[in-house]
């Protein structure tokens, strides 16, 4: 009997994670953009932010995914420490929507959730459709495994044994605590200990006052995700996971004070009386719910304290070696739509870079500057490194749950990183000759020169026109980019030929005269994978 309670709980609770994912990342995919942009419009005011956190806590259905996501754009530089401290506030409190949630008796409509979820996904081939199914699938999982947790607990109300450690754990704050943080760090989820919880509660097993520790301890449990994926991170992301941790262990040492703990059970009854199973349910989701949402108020004016104790704890490391990629992380392949954004924003750092690195060599070249040259050399190989790391990046991308629009796009990028890599390596090229140039002493002509300067002139212009294009998705401005490497074709011809008559002539010299034509087909070479860039968006 007790082999067979055990199961039934292990699997109630294994239905409730896994509908609850399949909710959250329905809710997820439906949002798909805007989730996006919910983000992009964060800024330093902190209402701004707390409702960020909370809204998109109560789409993916997860504070410790939310955070994990706040922590991956503290190391892609996304966010600084005060805003991610205040969405991580705001994921606290979007949290308790779950608990608010599963205390509703939805037993009788159980089926019809999941009846009509099944039918969306298995005979519709609409994405938004098939989302809408699988919120509603994963909305009659979670309450079947919330149904058959309560159930298994039913029979512990005649256990001697079990009541005993229960109300054992009366007048033992801190154990209750200790408890309740150990749980969630073991199930990964918050939402999955309250659901508990609220069974125990339905079940007439737990009381309010016994519950109530446990509650504030999971705040604390639900911490242990983010801490584990901050590490092999930069200090920076290693913060706002502390930051998260400092945050739900002082509010929950605040209202584990008897006088306060006190008050809060004292409101939560009032507002629901009685000691019944349902009535102890709700009273369970409303301590969660003001819980979180007075600590938020409480807390939120020492936001910059909270960051300054995470600096003192972790100073800067001057010697830390910084992330090759800014924009992109592991962590934000959970919600693809932001993903897939910052994919696009590290292609255009990188195609930046390579420009750069273009203008550095030409400068190089120019002037003879040798702390140009060694300059290029050194941006090569990181753009080396970019091209792998995006293009890894880019396969894992393209594997997770994303749009066929935005699949389609992303088979793009790869040509994309590939032509970027290429200037880059054209870059290098024109650096070999500054090299020589200077090695050798050769002496260019003036008009030599200037021919050069303007030739370059139009091939930035004409990568800027194209990453514009890209960052944009703009297919119109590929035309301009096109005529722009028409003009670059032409003027290459026709400084090829105006210098082979000065070759003729005896200005240059033979050594000159090659390392010119060189350096102009390479510039040639790169207006053509400038216009790659633009005209690969066009064609899908």
């Amino acid at each position: 009997m007790d082999l067979f309670l055990v199961i039934n709980l292990l699997g109630g609770l294994g239905l409730f994670l896994f509908g609850m994912k399949m909710m959250g990342d329905g809710l997820e995919n439906f949002a798909g953009d805007k989730l996006k942009g919910i983000f992009d419009k964060i800024t330093s005011n902190p209402i701004k932010g707390v409702i960020t956190g909370a809204v998109v806590t109560m789409l993916i259905q997860s504070s410790s995914a939310a955070t994990v996501m706040v922590v991956g754009f503290v190391n892609s530089g996304i966010m600084n420490l005060m805003q991610a401290a205040y969405v991580i506030m705001g994921a606290n409190i979007g949290t308790t929507i779950t608990a608010q949630l599963i205390t509703f008796n939805f037993s009788s409509i159980v089926p019809v959730f999941i009846a009509i979820g099944a039918a969306f996904v298995l005979f519709n081939k609409k994405k938004n459709l098939k989302e809408i199914g699988y919120i509603a699938l994963g909305f009659g999982i979670l309450f079947l495994g919330l149904n058959n947790m309560s159930g298994a607990m039913k029979p512990l109300r005649e256990s001697v044994i079990f009541t005993d450690l229960i109300l054992g754990l009366r007048g033992h704050a801190i154990l209750s605590l200790l408890v309740g943080a150990l749980m969630t760090a073991v199930i990964q989820s918050s939402s999955a200990v309250t659901g508990i919880l609220v069974a125990l509660a339905s079940s007439g097993v737990i009381p309010i006052d016994v519950a109530i520790p446990v509650l504030l301890g999971s705040n604390i449990g639900t911490c242990v995700t983010a801490l584990i994926s901050s590490l092999g991170t930069t200090n920076a992301a290693k913060k706002a996971a502390l930051i998260h941790f400092f945050f739900n262990v002082i509010g929950a040492l605040i209202f584990l004070i008897p006088p306060i703990r006190g008050l809060l059970q004292t409101l939560v009854t009032s507002i629901t009386p009685g000691a019944g199973g349902e009535e102890v349910a709700r009273q369970i989701a409303n301590s969660h719910t003001i819980f979180n949402v007075t600590n938020t108020i409480l807390l939120l004016p020492f936001t910059k304290y909270l960051v300054a104790l995470v600096n003192r704890l972790l100073p800067e490391d001057e010697s830390e070696e910084l992330p090759k990629v800014k924009f992109i992380d592991d962590r934000l392949l959970e919600t693809p739509s932001i993903a897939f954004g910052q994919s696009t924003n590290e292609v255009v750092r990188m195609g930046n870079l390579a420009k750069k690195n273009l203008q550095y060599a030409l400068d190089g070249f120019m002037n003879g500057n040798s702390d140009l040259i060694d300059k290029v050399y050194k941006n090569e190989s990181i753009i080396n490194l970019l091209e792998g790391d995006i293009t890894r990046y880019l396969v894992k991308l393209s594997n997770s749950d994303i749009s066929d629009i935005q699949r389609a796009q992303l088979a793009s990028y790869f040509h994309v990183v590939n032509d970027i890599e290429r200037i880059g390596d054209h870059a290098e090229n024109i650096a070999d000759f500054a090299r020589e140039k200077v090695d050798k002493n050769l002496n260019f002509s003036e008009d030599a020169i200037n021919e050069i300067r303007n030739l370059a002139k139009l091939c930035i212009e004409c990568i800027d026109n194209s990453l514009a294009c890209f960052a944009d998705y703009n297919k119109d401005g590929a035309a301009e980019v096109r005529k722009l490497e028409d003009k670059i074709d032409a003027s290459e011809k026709a400084l090829r030929n105006s210098h082979i008559r000065r070759l003729n002539s005896g200005i240059c010299n033979a050594t000159v005269g090659t390392m010119f034509l060189d350096l102009i087909s390479n510039l040639e070479r790169v207006g053509d994978h400038a216009m790659n860039i633009a005209e690969i968006l066009a064609e899908n």
